[in-house]
């Protein structure tokens, strides 16, 4: 048996148990191309230098063909929380956020949560801030610059 032949088919064997072992798509585009480079090998075992070009056009063609449907695939796992509702509301900085630190507070819809600012400023007290993201159990937050709705409802 051609050397090439044995090359290409452990090649698929790993894409392949690489794939079944990881949660996402993340080999099964080197699989297409070994597959690609087998049936060369197969009809021409002398064109090595062929074998190679053809494993990896036909890999960086997988990859871009399915790449749209490898994200939707991967990303129709994650599922929207209540706590989602939060995302693109005004919070009330309740603690300095300073991330350096590792400080900071906002109030949102009656909750207290830990928060963090989305761009590294420092935001004070008694501000108001706008939350971008959930980041664990975290709000990425960035200063508001209408400040009047904070300090009316903390009373000033």
């Amino acid at each position: 048996m051609d050397r090439m032949l044995i090359i290409w088919t452990v090649v698929i064997v790993l894409s392949l148990v690489l794939e079944g072992a990881t949660a996402g798509l993340t080999s099964i585009w080197f699989a297409a191309g070994a597959l690609a480079a087998l049936i060369l090998a197969l009809i021409s075992p002398e064109l090595v230098a062929l074998q190679i070009v053809i494993f990896i056009v036909v890999s960086i063609v997988s990859i871009i063909l399915t790449r749209p449907l490898a994200k939707k695939f991967v990303n129709s796992k994650i599922k929207a929380t209540n706590a989602d509702r939060v995302i693109g509301e005004n919070a009330i900085v309740t603690e300095r956020i300073d991330n350096v630190a590792g400080t900071g507070t906002v109030t949102v819809g009656g909750r207290t949560w830990t928060a963090r600012s989305k761009n590294g400023e420092i935001i004070e007290a008694g501000t108001l801030a706008r939350v971008h993201e959930i980041e664990g159990v975290k709000l990425l937050v960035s200063l508001n610059k209408a400040q009047e709705p904070a300090q009316a409802a903390q009373g000033q």
